[in-house]
């Protein structure tokens, strides 16, 4: 199998790997650097499991090949909690609403939440519900879910609406 060598970032912390070029960037985060929050859901880009931010914009690790993710920045959900441990206003409001049941997909809709956040930091109701379209959940109903997006949003921008 042909590998490609990337050079990138995660959370801050720069790689450098060699890379099969069958491989996805949710493969490589996963196995090689040992950050499982991002999960392989359906493997299709369906169902938002695998989200990361990369260079600012919501992907799905699973749809992005490994050799593409040379010279790129990734977020995940590890990377969201400061340097002391303390979580993220989106991590936070998601235990505060209890908004995850057996957390499989609980990652993904913090990642995807944290994008919309910084996209739009005052989200109606209509918003985040569209915006989060792209997460199944298998367990749960959405609305504490969506409750914890709106309580985030509100914690962000010190308890305005």
């Amino acid at each position: 199998m042909k590998t490609y060598h990337v050079d990138f970032f995660v959370n801050g912390e720069e790689y450098e790997l060699d890379v099969p070029a069958n491989k996805t960037a949710l493969n490589i985060i996963r196995d090689m650097l040992d950050l499982t929050g991002a999960k392989e859901g359906c493997g299709a880009g369906e169902c938002g499991a695998c989200a990361m931010i990369v260079d600012g914009v919501l992907i799905n690790g699973c749809l992005m090949l490994a050799p593409e993710m040379d010279g790129k920045h990734f977020e995940t959900v590890e990377g969201f909690a400061d340097e002391k441990g303390n979580l993220s206003p989106v991590q936070q409001s998601f235990i505060d609403h209890a908004a995850l049941q057996c957390g499989y997909c609980t990652p993904g809709f913090i990642v995807s939440a944290t994008a919309l956040l910084r996209e739009n930091p005052h989200p109606t109701r209509e918003e985040i519900t569209h915006y989060m379209s792209g997460n199944l959940c298998r367990c749960t109903g959405y609305k504490r879910i969506i409750e914890a997006i709106e309580d985030a949003a509100e914690r962000m921008n010190g308890g305005a609406k």
